[in-house]
């Protein structure tokens, strides 16, 4: 029989049950249940709504059921409607009447709104810890690779030759802004509802400022309709999930691309690749691609909340239920392809040779042979202009920018002189860029040493 029974006169079917019940997906929240139980027991205790013996058959009970759930011992009763029901129902069952007082001064309502904030702060402290190991791997590839020189790309044409450190640390950028979205999110679940009850709190003398602190929220939340209704902090998540996903799906591309034959700047290690079942030959950056594939999953948990909540009026209504899935497998999901990507990015082998030729395809060169122009006293446009005839002429005649006499260079311009071959050499060309934040070695020393302090200051901001 539900909990909740008493007002009814005839049970819910089978199939209603089965259709309204959430056990399947908040079963995974009960340490975080038996928490928020124990405290708001220690808490009732405390306030003198019921006795110490009543208190201390709960805080047995409870630990008792929670170390059956451990070990997954516990049995479910099939009319269990969610972890809430099945942990009181157990209680109730196995200490008696002590057990029915646990709920008093309480509601499902303000119960659940405080397990998904637990298990959502517990989601985000391991995803901020596995980001930051996942920085740590692409700091310690570019640190690896420094020196190793890569064509870089607009429009996925080559541009100018880059580091691949600094394209590297492009990403670790990308990642350290996803640990700041996730910290966010974190401080926007760190709020108390309990003792909220239903909706407008409650007649028993409470002290929500005890349960925060046994609970380790940082503040009450001071509107009990706003505490039983609010599921921001999950959109938070998923939305921090989303552009993370969406990080880790462009980098991803570029493996798979990086990875193919056209391309083949590196290999990917068996550990992180397939075969085929007709082509004894291929070997395809399948984790790769299935991570790419995972951002669609994680974009819809995030659009899918969306969409549950609007126009939602106050307080609590069924459609909530629905809340808790999408923000579990979006939390889910980014961690194991966060795990992914460290493992790819940390074995893969990088073909230094294979990109050093690609850089030094596509008239690369072309910026800094404008630049050496101008440099020379000829305006900017107009040695964009030059450059650009003299690409043309190459294009038409088979040629690089490397290959051209001084000669066929004085055809454009009288200002080219021998000193061009500095200006046509790509490791001078990349360590040139000196600016703060370019691509040249001094640069990427700066930037690298940056990445790695704010790495660790984050590790530090991590919640115990």
């Amino acid at each position: 029989m539900a909990l909740w029974s008493g007002r009814f006169e005839k049970g819910v079917s089978a199939f209603t049950q089965e259709f309204g019940a959430s056990l399947p997906t908040d079963a995974s929240m009960y340490a975080q249940d038996i928490r928020g139980s124990l405290a708001h027991a220690k808490m009732l205790v405390a306030q003198g709504v019921i006795s110490d013996e009543d208190y201390a058959a709960i805080e047995r009970g409870l630990s008792h059921i929670k170390s059956q759930m451990d070990e997954g011992a516990f049995a479910f009763d099939v009319n269990d409607e969610d972890i809430h029901m099945a942990v009181e129902g157990r209680l109730i069952s196995d200490i008696g009447s002590a057990g029915a007082r646990l709920h008093t001064g309480r509601s499902r309502n303000d119960q659940v709104a405080t397990d998904i904030r637990l298990y959502a702060k517990d989601a985000i402290a391991e995803l901020l810890a596995v980001n930051c190991e996942l920085r740590r791997a692409f700091l310690d590839k570019a640190d690896e690779c420094f020196g190793i020189v890569m064509p870089g790309y607009t429009h996925l044409q080559h541009a100018q030759p880059v580091l691949l450190s600094h394209h590297l640390l492009a990403y670790a950028w990308m990642f350290t802004r996803d640990f700041k979205r996730l910290l966010d999110a974190y401080s926007a679940a760190d709020a108390n509802p309990l003792g909220s009850a239903a909706l407008a709190g409650t007649t028993y003398p409470l002290d929500r400022r005890m349960t925060t602190e046994l609970l380790g929220f940082d503040h009450a939340i001071p509107n009990s309709l706003d505490a039983v209704s609010d599921r921001d902090y999950l959109l938070d998540l998923d939305y921090a999930c989303s552009v993370a996903m969406m990080h880790l799906s462009r980098i991803c591309e570029e493996i798979v691309l990086w990875s193919s034959t056209e391309f083949g700047f590196i290999t990917l290690s068996d550990s992180f690749s397939t075969g085929s079942s007709i082509m004894p030959q291929k070997k395809n950056p399948d984790f790769a691609e299935l991570t790419r594939g995972k951002m669609g999953r994680v974009v819809g948990d995030l659009v899918g909340l969306l969409v549950t909540m609007k126009s939602l009026p106050l307080a609590y209504n069924k459609d909530l239920q629905e809340c808790k899935e999408g923000a579990m497998d979006a939390a889910k999901t980014l961690h194991d392809c966060m795990v992914i990507v460290e493992g790819m990015v940390s074995t893969m082998t990088v073909h230094e040779d294979v990109m050093r030729a690609g850089a030094s395809k596509g008239f690369t060169a072309a910026t800094d042979v404008a630049d050496y122009l101008t440099k020379k006293g000829m305006p900017f446009r107009q040695a964009h202009e030059t450059v650009g005839e003299l690409v043309l002429y190459c294009e038409k005649n088979g040629k690089d920018l490397a290959d051209l006499s001084i000669e066929e260079l004085k055809g454009a311009s009288d200002l080219f002189e021998e000193d061009i071959v500095s200006a046509l050499d790509i490791d001078a060309i990349v360590r040139a860029r000196t600016t703060y934040g370019g691509a040249g070695h001094d640069a990427v020393k700066v930037q690298m040493e940056e990445a790695k302090a704010a790495l660790e200051a984050d590790r530090k901001r991590i919640p115990a």
